[in-house]
């Protein structure tokens, strides 16, 4: 059956994130889901959180804000607050949320979902960031495709995206593994684990020195290639203040992997985050 924290694994952020992000871990955020109503009872089998209408996720629209403590970017020592909104909307096929963006569903039922959307990358850091302002990230977008699988109360998720205009212009793909569950009728915990590979154009790009930068900067020269780029583990807490408002709150820790955790602009490898949001499902 389907779980009723779809939303809390996409906005906290799924994905993580925006810390994963704005910390070059892309569009991996948290979610939560549209709070149980009256009319919506919610049941227990197998350790999963079902819903009334055999399992899917019904339409709904969830707004809200949030807070964001986390580096100014992924192995920087500089930490910054970042207020961000929560937004996920449902209707149909059609779905906009910060994990998978603007996109649509064709295939979704109770044990599996793929689809395709638009997405916003907002990994990026400002040369005032790195060491000797020697390199700069702008934000961009790129287009996401994904499939998640929801068995034996777990689900697992994988994603492809390719960025197309900003950013790096690089590939990332993605996979986490979740664990819903269901406290009460109004508290709900999410334990998850991810990790990220990219390939040597976005690697390059975000953590690595060229020729030309190093003779600028003074920093060495670095080329970390294709290859895993960091894993994850948080723990997210969603809790309905009422039918349609919702508390959520994630802590979690990142670490990088592979070479890019040996690039000259990686001053601390292994970073804590937390997010806090407030909701309200119309």
């Amino acid at each position: 059956m389907r779980r009723k924290l779809g939303f809390f694994n996409r906005a906290v952020v799924s994905a993580s994130v925006l810390f994963w992000a704005n910390c070059a871990v892309a569009q991996r955020l948290t979610s939560i889901e549209a709070p149980p109503t009256a009319s919506e009872p919610v049941s227990i089998s197998s350790g999963e959180v079902g819903e009334h209408d055999g399992g899917r996720e019904g339409d709904h629209v969830t707004i809200g804000v949030g807070g964001l403590y986390q580096p100014a970017y992924m192995g920087s020592r500089k930490y910054q607050f970042q207020p961000i909104p929560a937004i996920d909307i449902k209707h149909g096929k059609f779905f906009v949320n910060f994990q998978n963006g603007i996109g649509v569903a064709p295939v979704d039922n109770d044990f599996f979902t793929a689809g395709v959307g638009v997405v916003f990358l907002f990994d990026n850091y400002e040369r005032k960031d790195v060491p000797n302002r020697f390199n700069k990230i702008d934000m961009g977008a790129g287009a996401r495709g994904f499939v998640s699988v929801r068995q034996f109360g777990l689900e697992a998720t994988a994603g492809l995206t390719k960025i197309l205009v900003g950013s790096t212009k690089g590939v990332i793909a993605d996979f986490s593994l979740s664990r819903p569950i269901m406290v009460s009728e109004r508290l709900f915990l999410t334990p998850s684990i991810g990790t990220r590979w990219a390939n040597a154009k976005h690697n390059d790009r975000f953590y690595g020195v060229n020729a030309g930068q190093a003779q600028e900067s003074g920093l060495r020269q670095f080329r970390a290639g294709s290859g895993l780029l960091d894993a994850k583990a948080e723990l997210g807490l969603q809790y309905q203040l009422t039918n349609h408002i919702g508390f959520g709150a994630t802590g979690g820790v990142t670490t990088l992997l592979g070479k890019v955790k040996d690039s000259p602009i990686v001053r601390k490898k292994t970073a804590p985050f937390g997010l806090g949001f407030l909701t309200y499902t119309f």
